[in-house]
């Protein structure tokens, strides 16, 4: 934790010593580690990209020995997630770039955008899997029942390796919605995957040709309903949105609860990645009084409290500018 006091602008603006213009105090959390997901993650997207990798050629290579549909759409499919993976891991290395003059934040950012691309690559790939499905169910397979066992065994191994990959990021997706992405879409795979087992057991058995298509329009369904999350909250974040695990509400009473503090003004907060959030206030402070200890132990409070990573804290005796927002 490394808290900056800068009181540039208002010397460079009026020549005024720090107690009567603007302090502003920036809290990196980027020492403490869960905001090193990402690299922590870079093995996990190694072996679950070299996974998928091998099983769109295993599934590949049955749907085009037995002459089965299904499992040629299922390998293009799963080619799709290799691509989500790529996509996750690409944001994931993009927030280790080093912010330069031109880019301040770094490139943080593109955590988000790899959140929002896997979100509307698994809506895309669920909404190609819903339109096969019905028109699977309006003009059943017959050849279906003949390669039922064969398509089990093949979806058996995509259970397994689909599981093995979700794993993997199960331990990042609470604090990174990057990683919540990718587990997402790994256990999408592994569910239909699992859908298609069953499906294929109850076909070879009891000789329901509908039972596939149906089975595959319900998983379509509930990964659809789990995915719209993933994809409102990154296009959320994408717009500056203030993220769902803090409460502005709170962030603010927080502040006007600090000592010397009339009001909060001109109060921003906002993720510059998925794992990293920045607020910016104007602290209204009639009486002064705010020292680099004040500052510091505000931008600890926000950090601890909220998880909030970049803090810039201005103050002033009287506010001079107008809030973009009712405060």
């Amino acid at each position: 934790m490394t808290t900056d006091h800068h009181s540039d602008h208002d010397d460079h603006h009026s020549g005024r010593h720090h107690d009567h213009g603007h302090a502003h105090s920036h809290g990196h959390g980027h020492d403490h580690s869960h905001h090193h997901a990402p690299a922590n993650f870079n093995r996990a997207f190694a072996i679950g990209i070299a996974l998928n990798m091998a099983f769109v050629a295993i599934e590949a290579y049955y749907g085009w020995r037995v002459n089965s549909l299904a499992l040629l759409a299922d390998a293009g499919h799963n080619l799709s997630d290799v691509a989500g993976l790529v996509l996750a891991w690409v944001g994931a290395l993009a927030v280790k770039l080093r912010p330069n003059p031109r880019h301040t934040y770094g490139w943080k950012r593109a955590t988000i955008l790899a959140a929002f691309a896997n979100a509307l690559l698994l809506l895309l790939a669920m909404g190609g899997l819903a339109w096969e499905a019905t028109g699977r169910l309006l003009s059943p397979d017959a050849g279906v029942q003949h390669q039922a066992v064969t398509i089990m065994v093949v979806a058996g191994v995509g259970i397994v390796i689909n599981t093995a990959t979700a794993l993997l990021f199960m331990r990042g997706r609470e604090s990174d919605l990057n990683i919540r992405g990718a587990f997402m879409h790994m256990a999408a795979d592994a569910l239909v995957s699992a859908g298609v087992v069953v499906a294929g057991a109850l076909t070879l058995w009891m000789g329901w040709l509908w039972l596939d298509p149906v089975v595959s329009l319900a998983i379509a369904a509930v990964i659809l309903w789990g995915t719209w999350g993933l994809f409102r909250q990154s296009l959320h974040l994408l717009f500056d949105g203030v993220p769902d695990n803090i409460d502005p509400a709170a962030v603010q009473a927080t502040l006007a609860a600090l000592p010397g503090v009339s009001r909060v003004h001109d109060l921003h907060i906002w993720a510059t990645g998925t794992a990293h959030t920045t607020l910016t206030a104007h602290l209204v402070m009639p009486d002064g009084g705010a020292d680099d200890a004040f500052l510091q132990a505000a931008t600890e409070q926000l950090r601890q409290r909220f998880d909030i990573t970049h803090v810039t804290l201005q103050t002033v005796r009287v506010p001079f500018t107008e809030p973009c927002q009712p405060s």
